[in-house]
């Protein structure tokens, strides 16, 4: 049994995994913005409470580590990484992302994930397993042809940011390694959910699988870091992307 701390736990992804950490046997603390948004997800999947843990976690927020603290039920041996704002994300009609936006978008994938790292060490965590979720827009750029319109749909800044988070845990690889800490990252090809049937056909078109990944596809590499933690792996991504970035 691991003690999991995993950043966006009411997305689409991160929903899935706190589902399936939790039905695995882990003792897992998930955060949201909302606290009701958390605590809304525990009911609704009927979740053990004695096991899953919603705390509230606005990154901007200059307070957010310090109130993070108060909020603390156990101290995590893993992180995962995985919150994102769909605010840095909105493109304007001229195609474009604002000044803020794209230094948004850093400080949510990168700046304060390292911030949150240095917290829980600091604060004496027994970490073994760091692991960033990631994207196939960190290891390839999108395909045009995926989208109905590209400059509009396609947001610059989130692939940039991807792929600073797979080089980010190459870093962290070697700097704590000596603390007995492994980095990985998992990269993530499209998941279902969010599209519509045009974009699953042109997309599924588009991959050697022949489809997109589906929820059922999210939990296997997590699982495979975590109950492994003797496996001497750091610093690496695992491409779980249906073929996409092989062509």
């Amino acid at each position: 049994m691991r003690r999991v701390f995993i950043t966006g736990g009411t997305g689409n992804i991160g929903a899935r995994l706190v589902k399936d950490l939790v039905a695995d046997g882990h003792e897992v603390m998930f955060t949201s913005r909302s606290k009701a948004a958390g605590e809304k997800l525990i009911s609704e999947n009927k979740l053990n409470t004695n096991k899953c843990f919603a705390v509230e976690l606005d990154f901007n927020d200059e307070k957010s580590l310090a109130n993070l603290k108060d909020q603390l039920k156990f101290l995590p041996d893993s992180i995962i990484h995985n919150a994102r704002s769909l605010d840095s994300l909105k493109i304007s009609e001229k195609g474009r992302l604002s000044q803020n936006q794209f230094q948004q978008e850093f400080f949510n994938g990168i700046t304060f994930p390292v911030e949150l790292n240095h917290f829980f060490i600091d604060s004496g965590s027994p970490l073994g397993d760091i692991v960033f979720i990631s994207s196939m827009y960190g290891v390839v750029v999108p395909n045009p042809s995926l989208y109905d319109n590209f400059e509009l749909q396609s947001p610059i800044n989130y692939g940039v940011v991807k792929a600073s988070q797979l080089h980010l845990v190459k870093e962290l690889a070697v700097r704590l390694a000596t603390k007995g800490i492994r980095a990985n990252a998992i990269s993530y090809g499209g998941v279902e959910g969010r599209v519509d049937d045009k974009f699953k056909e042109r997309y599924s078109k588009l991959a050697p699988s022949g489809r997109m990944l589906t929820h059922d596809d999210l939990y296997p590499p997590v699982k495979y870091i975590l109950n492994n933690p003797d496996l001497n792996m750091t610093g690496e991504t695992l491409k779980v992307d249906g073929g996409w970035t092989i062509w």
